[in-house]
């Protein structure tokens, strides 16, 4: 044969592509100007980006052939099959150089998705060429109203993209027969010194499935390694790349794969055997029969003829390569990782000579970070754990292998393609850009965000497809629909009438979404309605019309405005509309019409919250005693029980004087339950009905008792619930709640109480827990209506609609949320997972026990300390500890008893000995890495718990001097305590020693922190010093800055529940000594550093509630404000109370992952009245776009970068004008108190009342912590202010 030799210098750019498999792209570098992959040396990443080259992998893969080639001048050799399959790719080629000269091809126009035709005016079939000698292009008879002329002129070619239909799949060297497959490179070379590759040294590439083009696979046996006598049987498996073999046939990963581009040699040599020779390694393997030996000796000749390697080179372009370390494994691997594969071998020498272990495809693998130097590959059937040498380098594999995972799942050319239509780039229901997700039979782009609430809706609304993971699903013809319709007009028909409050925004909360989507598409409140709405006749003659055309929108208006896509046509060869599109070859209405066969149609009605619960059948004998309308509060005997048939069928209970009657003594619908209680012990179950009667049912037997509870509950929980019934619940049921900002509707929720534990599902299909033993408040306020469940960042509220079966959730839910047990997990929990008992009285001692002189060596009076410690173990969250009222030598001692009286120990049974055997050693270092370790090893609450406690000690044997408990003596105190010896010995001491003295390395203690605590332990022990008597109610020490944030003017003030922001100025400006001057009008400020905002505090306003709301980037500032004096002046000279005027408007956008802004200012008109602020598009408007009620409006200065929301910004044109906007605004907030008449009275704050709505909070030191602000509800009790739904900034 003759062959045609080519230096790489000069080697095309379709040689040079068809190499590395990537000739999909030739069109793109001619059209750049590059002929010859000498010109494209100097390309770079950006470069590739601008030529339509946007994969990441695609880019490597070129970029580093371009650089492995600079050292490399073997000739190329192609043979005669490659270059004919080169002319087939591309007819233009020619086996020789293309002169620098020469231009490149013009690509040829994209053609059009295809040409529209007019709608015809009646159902009559003419052979299709009647509607092409038709040269109109009529409006659509039915819809004037719709542009029925889709022609547009072709899509431009993009660069490296090609026409609009998916790129052809690029030509595999495999054929179909082993027989058939193609040299594509021969005779190539390498230099193991320097270990570079050529890129003609590429092999493998484009399929990605282990399983494609298996060519043969069989047991064999095969020869073992060591030289051992036996064989072992393996299952073998032959592709056009690796000979592969495993341990069992249905194993994903093998024990070892040998490159067929580096086998040299296949023989048989007798017996059954045959041998595969690579450079320097020989596998022999044993077939069960001569026919099956000679068939695998064929079938590998025919693989590896022409695909002989040189025994120095590699046959992967790897991305990634090295050593690493897998758990399992004695010694580190040789780990490459090549395009969408990793690669496992022995070491490099088996990689250089292609003998590797397995290949790991990372279609279906993930990347999980697990510590400094280590990382999990996560596959469907194993756990990779791998350990890098250092933590740069496992940085450098995690990102390799995540852009592995990424090319593997790639095929961002639909989505290119999709994208092409400018409105699809934007999500159809919430503006974001760059959309991945798309519901086909809607034909609407969406997010990812919007995608997941469109599942919801259930795949008959709804048909949720990915552009770069469902590659199948886009066939030509959905692409063009996408493209023909596109969001912008799709919305012209979905969203035509869609309210500004209602609508969208990329940072929208998923309630909001959930609310909007269903709106939208379920019920189809937002649609343009077809002027034939409500005909079904009309509707489907129109439709069986205009499919004959092809105006996709008025098909899609007519098909979701109740046209039956599956009505009949009247004629018996077109049948059907689709067979109507189709005979008129209308592929595109053939494509909407096929999405849509089984399409749901829209609920004219709202749905109801859930979707009915199946239909349960049961029946059998119970025992009943007679309803009432009061919970029942003892045990009821025997003698009070009636036998009773009942029946459970069709979502109805009805009970019967015996199975005889026919008629029921009564019957309750399932509907008109809301709750079932179940009492497992009496066998017993009550159902609490909307009529406010109770209802009290009883069997003999637990497996009856099971049977009826479990029918029952399936019979009242919906579907979206469903999973509360695989819970062991002891009360089940529907309440009324609110949470989150929205404070004003509530909404319906299904709950579950399991121990301690309350199972909610609240208008979602996600279910929620809340520990009820961890929250930061549980009380019942508003006349015993509404429970209030504070947790960390969160209130809810539960509604008592009916009293009846509201009472017993309020009973069951505090009675869970008590403690449990002696043990420690068993106890109510601080959401940093220490018991309350052990926070409050280090809390209390902390405040008013440091100073004491023999602080927990002295006793307290055993029955106050045995009262403190019932109270504490009946609810340890509603004891507030107080001055005066208790002792601190009874705290301690109740601290005390309450580790040597736990169950367990603090340091479990399992390793308290374990404790005192390193605390017994002598070596210092030893020691403390054996504590680190066996710290580890205790569960999360006990570890919490003993970090508390040992803090607390820590600091105050750091007050030895006035306590007079040093190290030592804390130990001999709380070494036997903790360990609950008998404490003749010291080595429990020792081990509590050695834990306060190397606290800061034990526990990794931040000291910057422990000495901030120190700073503030001393500030209230100043205060006490100065004999400020500290309240009884509840109250905070908080730092308070003067005019600016610094350290040298920062000021530690007692917050008591009910100051306001003028009493805490005062108090700041005495202690500074900063007297009052006329005009000076000082005032506190709330100031978020990380947003860049700030408020001035109304001088009436509760500083607490504030303080709690503030995040950790967020302090409190006194300061003069500088533009009272003009508001207060222009509040005096107003003649009309509003405020109205142009100001411009901008609502908040992030763009997602990128925490940038994409909404732009626009001039808008405002109106400010007492109730609300209205905004219009313009003055002469007469419906308001927006509109705000004043009470829940912050008003911020500044300009926050980054904002949750609901957030939008009002911009003046001058600083008079905001003053006299801001003015306004206080006016109205405050009924026209803006500022005190006398102005602020220069007196310290000698004495607040309490404050019953703040809660049982005890005083603890706070610099702005938010985990340690949160254990107060101040802000969540506050009047409206506290819980804003909007924040508006002025700046």
């Amino acid at each position: 044969t003759a062959e045609y030799r080519l230096t790489e210098s000069s080697a095309t750019v379709l040689d040079w592509l068809g190499v590395i498999r990537l000739e999909r792209y030739t069109d793109a570098f001619l059209s750049a100007g590059l002929q010859t992959m000498q010109e494209c040396q100097q390309l770079t990443p950006n470069q590739l980006e601008h030529m339509g080259i946007t994969l990441p992998g695609h880019q490597r893969r070129i970029l580093a052939s371009l650089n492995k080639t600079q050292s490399t001048q073997e000739p190329l050799s192609v043979s005669p099959e490659r270059e004919q399959q080169m002319v087939n790719m591309n007819p233009t080629w020619k086996p020789q150089p293309v002169p620098r000269e020469l231009k490149p091809e013009i690509l040829p126009e994209n053609p059009p998705i295809q040409v529209p035709r007019a709608r015809p005016r009646t159902l009559d079939i003419q052979p299709p060429a009647y509607f092409r000698n038709d040269g109109d292009d009529k409006a659509s008879p039915i819809s004037p109203t719709t542009i029925s002329n889709k022609n547009a002129p072709p899509l431009p070619p993009k660069a490296g993209v090609g026409p609009i239909s998916p790129p052809p799949l690029p030509q595999r060297l495999l054929v179909e027969s082993p027989g058939t497959f193609v040299n594509a490179v021969s005779s190539l070379g390498g230099d193991l010194g320097s270990h570079k590759e050529s890129f003609y040294s590429v092999i493998t590439r484009e399929d990605i499935s282990q399983q494609s083009n298996v060519i043969k696979k069989g047991w064999l046996s095969k020869n073992p390694p060591q030289g051992a006598l036996y064989y072992q049987r393996r299952w073998v498996r032959l592709d056009s790349d690796y000979l592969r073999y495993f341990d069992l046939e249905k194993a994903v990963y093998s024990k070892g794969i040998i490159s067929t581009a580096f086998i040299t040699k296949v023989t048989a040599v007798g017996d059954l055997k045959f041998e595969v020779v690579t450079s320097n390694r020989t596998f022999i393997f044993k077939a069960e029969s001569e026919d099956d030996r000679n068939e695998w000796v064929t079938a590998l000749e025919e693989c590896t003829r022409g695909r002989r390697h040189s025994s120095l080179t590699s046959p992967l372009l790897s991305d990634n390569k090295g050593y690493l370390e897998l758990r399992g494994i004695r010694s580190k691997l040789y780990t490459v990782v090549s395009s969408d594969k990793v690669f496992l071998y022995k070491n490099i020498d088996d990689y250089l000579i292609g003998v590797g272990i397995t290949s790991i495809e990372m279609n279906v693998g993930s990347v999980k970070e697990t510590d400094r130097r280590s990382f999990d590959l996560i596959t469907p059937y194993r756990v990779f754990s791998f350990t890098a040498e250092t933590e740069q380098l496992k940085d450098l594999w995690v990102d390799s292998m995540k852009n592995a995972i990424g090319e593997a799942l790639s095929t961002s050319e639909i989505a290119e393609q999709i994208w092409e239509e400018p409105s699809n780039s934007f999500c159809a229901d919430c503006a974001a850009p760059k959309p991945e997700w798309a519901s086909i039979n809607l034909c609407v782009v969406i997010c990812k965000q919007c995608a997941g609430e469109h599942r919801g809706l259930g795949p008959s609304i709804s048909k949720v497809r990915s552009l770069k993971m469902d590659k199948k699903v886009w066939t030509e013809e959905l692409i063009k629909v996408f493209l023909f319709l596109g969001n912008e007009q799709v919305n012209s028909f979905w969203a035509a009438n869609v309210p500004p409050s209602e609508a969208l925004t990329p940072s929208s909360c998923s309630e909001d979404r959930r609310r909007y989507i269903s709106n939208k598409y379920r019920q189809g409140k937002y649609r343009k309605y077809h002027p034939l709405y409500g005909n079904q006749k009309e509707l489907n003659d129109a439709l069986c019309i205009n499919v004959q055309c092809s105006d996709l929108l008025e098909t899609l208006s007519l098909i979701f405005c109740g046209a039956d896509v599956n009505c009949s046509t009247g004629m018996a060869s077109c049948p059907t509309p689709l067979s109507l599109a189709t005979t008129h070859s209308q592929l595109l209405q053939a494509e909407l019409i096929n999405l849509n066969l089984n399409t749901e149609i829209i609920q004219e009605m709202d749905p109801p919250h859930y979707q009915p619960s199946p239909c349960v059948s049961h029946n059998g004998f119970l025992f009943k005693i007679a309803s009432m309308a009061r919970p029942i509060t003892e045990s009821k005997n025997k003698e009070e029980f009636s036998r009773r048939w009942c029946t459970l069928n069709d979502g109805t209970f009805s009970y019967y004087d015996s199975d005889k009657n026919a008629n029921p003594n009564r019957s309750l619908k399932m509907s008109e339950i809301v709750c079932l209680v179940v009492d497992l012990y009496d066998y017993t179950f009550e159902l609490y009905s909307e009529s406010e009667r109770l209802y009290l049912f009883g069997t003999t037997d637990p497996d009856s008792h099971k049977e009826w509870v479990k029918s029952i509950a399936k019979s009242l929980i919906p579907a979206a619930a469903e999973p509360l019934l695989r819970l062991n619940f002891e009360r089940i049921g529907k309440l009324k709640y609110k949470d989150g900002l929205n404070l004003q509707t509530s909404k319906v929720g299904w709950f579950a109480l399991v121990g301690s534990t309350l199972h909610a599902y609240l208008g979602s299909s996600r279910g929620e827990k809340i520990h009820l033993r961890k929250l930061n408040e549980l009380s019942i306020q508003q006349d015993n209506e509404v429970l209030v469940l504070v947790e960390k960042g969160r209130t809810l509220y539960i509604e008592g609609e009916r009293k009846l079966d509201f009472a017993g959730w309020c009973g069951a839910i505090q009675e869970a949320a008590r403690s449990g047990g002696d043990t420690l997990s068993e106890q109510q929990l601080t959401e940093t997972d220490v018991p309350v008992i052990v926070q409050s009285c280090i809390s209390f001692i902390t405040q008013y026990g440091l100073t004491s002189e023999g602080i927990y060596r002295k006793s307290g009076v055993n029955s106050r300390v045995a009262a403190l410690c019932e109270r504490f173990h009946r609810d340890a969250r509603s004891l507030c500890l107080k001055e005066g009222e208790h002792q601190v030598d009874d705290v301690s001692n109740t601290l005390k008893r309450f580790f040597r009286e736990l169950e367990d120990g603090l340091f479990t049974s399992e390793h308290a000995r374990d404790w005192l055997t390193v605390a017994a050693g002598d070596l210092e270092n030893s020691k403390i890495s054996q504590y680190k370790d066996l710290l580890n090893r205790l569960p999360r609450v006990n570890k919490a718990t003993l970090q508390a406690l040992i803090n607390h000690l820590y600091c105050v044997q750091c007050f030895s001097n006035l306590n007079q408990m040093n190290l030592h003596n804390l130990a001999i105190v709380f070494g036997p305590t903790l360990f609950q010896t008998d404490g003749k010995d010291y080595t429990a001491g020792r081990a509590i020693e050695d834990l306060i003295q190397h606290y800061i390395i034990i526990f990794e203690v931040d000291e910057q922190q422990l000495k901030i605590q120190l700073e503030e332990i001393n500030a209230i022990l100043e205060m006490r010093k100065r004999n400020t008597k500290f309240p009884v109610t509840p109250s905070f020490i908080c730092t308070v800055y003067l005019e600016e944030k610094d350290g040298t003017i920062e000021q530690s003030v007692q917050i008591p529940g009910s100051m306001t922001a003028a009493e805490l100025t005062c108090e700041v400006l005495d202690k500074r000594k900063i007297p009052f001057k006329d005009k000076e009008y000082w005032s506190c400020w709330e100031v978020c550093d990380k947003e860049e905002m700030e408020r001035p505090l109304h001088y009436q306003e509760r500083v607490l509630a504030i303080l709690h709301s503030l995040g950790t980037n967020s302090h409190l500032l006194i300061k003069k404000h500088p533009g009272m004096d003009g508001m207060l002046i222009y509040l005096s000279t107003k003649s009309d109370a509003s405020k109205h005027g142009m100001m411009k408007f901008r609502e908040e956008r992030s763009i997602l992952g990128l925490g940038l802004s994409s909404g732009s200012f626009h001039d808008r008109y405002f109106i400010l009245s007492s109730n609300n602020l209205r905004m219009y598009r313009e003055i002469r408007s007469n419906r308001p776009e927006r509109e705000w009620p004043m009470k829940n409006l912050k008003v911020y200065n500044g300009i926050k970068k980054k904002l949750r929301p609901p957030t939008w910004y009002l911009c003046c044109d001058t600083q008079s004008e905001m003053k006299e906007w801001l003015a306004t605004f206080l006016s109205f907030q405050y009924d026209g108190n803006v500022w005190p008449q006398d102005g602020l009275q220069q007196t310290r704050v000698s004495r607040v009342l309490p404050d019953a709505r703040h809660g049982n909070v005890s005083l603890i030191p706070l610099r702005g912590s938010e985990n340690e602000m949160r254990n107060s509800v101040a802000s969540f009790s506050q009047d409206a202010l506290s819980v804003s739904q909007s924040a508006n900034h002025s700046g």
